[in-house]
């Protein structure tokens, strides 16, 4: 049964209500700890038990971290770049393109600079080189340092770190491993088919940390001091965000002290792109992915690949503004680039169909570094797997992005095995894939079947899930300090979404090109702004604007706004239904 009977709404989505086992919950929590029943509802809804309650929301590092020898290969990795640092040995690391890349990146510059020692810092080009390491490039680090570290990468590399000749080979990542492993000196990855998967959330910068943590307690037996680790937080928080990996057990805790790190504007490249991107706040997890970790993403996509790791990793105020503005420059151009592909490849699905169990779309010249992105948009349109390919001749470079308990990584490293693609490879959110044009449609059918197995296409686009009802005199800033406790949100601990029902808009002006700002109160005094990104790319733009007075059920995630010192309660309004 659809929420307040809108089976249709001005998005043309049927609303879901809470399951009404979490709504038991979320009443008995509420009177056993006295807890508003609103922030009851997020908690029950991401499993928390009455009793944890309190210790959810006020999660300590301490608490939730795990210990890092419990990975393989985690001791012998700390020991090597340990004993690199202490014997000033020549290091490169060798990262992936992307933000989880570019940040692990940073964590071992940073670290290394502090134990008063440099790095090389080695990113493939997107275009020229593709993911990961490769022969020539591996055995050009080779020839030149002692030991190569590949972060975000390298658990499928076989050959190029085989190419690494006379160079220790450490790899420090989270990708899908195979059922073999590189022969390298040590392969750290949650996601080796040998371990147990409790840390399989984890992102490459949290590897990274962990290895860094191990590495601290090697220095502490010596009965020395090392690095500040905790003041690496806002690197890990960053890519753990950005690489969208699920904000549970530990991951939260790293976000949350990653933000409080960050806050406190000591890094000199986020500072930098903060100021550039306008971000006049305290950030938050919205910001990291949608703000920050664009801009980081930008110069892989389609600039110098390395320019979001050495921002990052910047120590220099004045070369980090430079950096931070060519950055914010690239995404503007990225944006528009990816406007174009986004057009093209969802006009393809449509005439493909959007029910199936994949959606996906290829076209020639597409630009590899948008792909992903788009792939992504697709994704949320259908609620389905998405693919999106960039042909160039003969071959065709893909990005994909999956749904919540759908493993796309696992079926296309199967596809890869299968001698369907070229190469592939990933985790259980996001892929990436090299296929020859003539097995495209092969490739993607059987890929379709293997997520279908999954349950891929069973999830209905149309649905939007709510937390409940809130009236608008109930949306305080006390609650919504409260509800803030409880994440911070993201991948896998979706932030609560309410609906105001029976409401007036009071005000609505457009703002932008298709943005669209009003006020909106329920008669009896209460009055809150929302403001609707992308409204008019849509009905329900048109639809606030021109209300004429009719009343509206609106829906949406609550925010607070702070503008000229004052801090108020914001509606980010998702959709909504008339009133009938």
């Amino acid at each position: 049964m659809s929420f307040l009977a809108v089976e249709t709404s001005l998005t043309g989505r049927r609303w879901v209500g809470p399951a009404p086992d979490v709504q038991r919950l979320a009443e008995a929590m509420a009177q056993r700890t006295g807890l508003a029943p609103a922030l009851c509802q997020t908690l029950a809804r991401l499993g928390v038990a009455a009793d944890d309650a309190r210790t959810y929301l006020a999660p300590t590092l301490r608490d939730l971290l795990p210990d890092p020898r419990s990975l393989r290969d985690m001791e012998s990795a700390a020991r090597r770049v340990l004993a690199a640092a202490d014997r000033q040995e020549k290091v490169a690391v060798f990262a992936d393109y992307d933000v989880d890349g570019g940040a692990s990146a940073a964590l071992l510059i940073d670290w290394f600079r502090q134990m008063g020692q440099r790095v090389t810092l080695y990113i493939p080009d997107r275009i020229d080189e593709g993911y990961g390491p490769n022969d020539a490039a591996m055995a050009d680090l080779a020839a030149r340092h002692d030991l190569i570290i590949c972060v975000d990468c390298g658990t499928l590399s076989h050959g190029p770190i085989a190419a690494a000749r006379g160079a220790d080979v450490v790899v420090l990542d989270h990708h899908l491993g195979g059922e073999t492993l590189p022969d390298a000196l040590a392969v750290v990855n949650p996601n080796r088919q040998d371990e147990s998967g409790d840390l399989a959330h984890l992102c490459a910068a949290g590897v990274v940390f962990l290895m860094l943590v191990e590495a601290g307690r090697q220095i502490r037996v010596a009965g020395r001091q090392g690095p500040d680790l905790m003041g690496l937080l806002d690197l890990v928080a960053l890519a753990t965000v950005a690489d969208v990996a699920p904000l549970v057990g530990v991951n939260r805790a790293l976000v949350r002290q990653g933000l409080k790190v960050m806050a406190r504007r000591e890094r000199p490249g986020l500072v930098a792109l903060s100021d550039v991107a306008r971000l006049e706040t305290a950030p938050s997890s919205y910001h990291l992915g949608f703000v920050l970790g664009p801009r980081v993403n930008a110069g892989g996509r389609i600039g110098q690949a390395d320019l979001g790791a050495r921002l990052l990793a910047c120590d220099d105020p004045h070369e980090a503004q430079a950096m931070a503005e060519r950055l914010d420059l690239l995404n503007t151009e990225r944006r528009e680039i990816e406007a174009a592909v986004r057009a093209a490849a969802l006009a393809q699905a449509e005439a493909r169909g959007l029910d199936g169990p994949l959606v996906w779309a290829a076209g020639e010249g597409w630009h590899p570094g948008v792909v992903g992105i788009v792939a992504s948009r697709l994704k949320e349109m259908t609620n389905r797997p998405s693919i999106v390919i960039g042909l160039d001749g003969a071959e065709g470079k893909g990005s994909g992005r999956s749904v919540s308990g759908v493993d796309l990584g696992a079926a296309i490293q199967r596809l890869a095995a299968e001698g369907l693609l070229i190469k592939g490879g990933g985790h259980k959110m996001a892929a990436g894939l090299t296929v020859a044009q003539d097995q495209l449609e092969a490739a993607m059918t059987r890929l379709g079947a293997l997520l279908e197995r999954q349950g891929a296409g069973q999830g209905g686009a149309v649905d939007l899930r709510l937390d409940g009802v809130l009236m608008p005199g109930a949306a305080s800033l006390e609650l919504m300090e409260q509800i803030e406790a409880a994440g911070p949100f993201g991948a896998g601990a979706a932030a609560p979404r309410y609906v105001f029902p029976d409401v007036s808009i009071l005000f609505a002006k457009p703002v932008g090109q298709s943005h669209l700002k009003i006020t909106f109160g329920d008669g009896l005094g209460a009055r809150i702004e929302a403001i609707c990104f992308g409204a008019f790319d849509g009905p329900l733009g048109t639809a606030l604007r021109d209300h004429g007075g009719r009343r509206f059920h609106l829906a949406g995630r609550l925010e607070i706004n702070e503008w000229n010192g004052r801090r108020s309660v914001q509606l980010r309004l998702e959709d909504a239904a008339e009133v009938v």
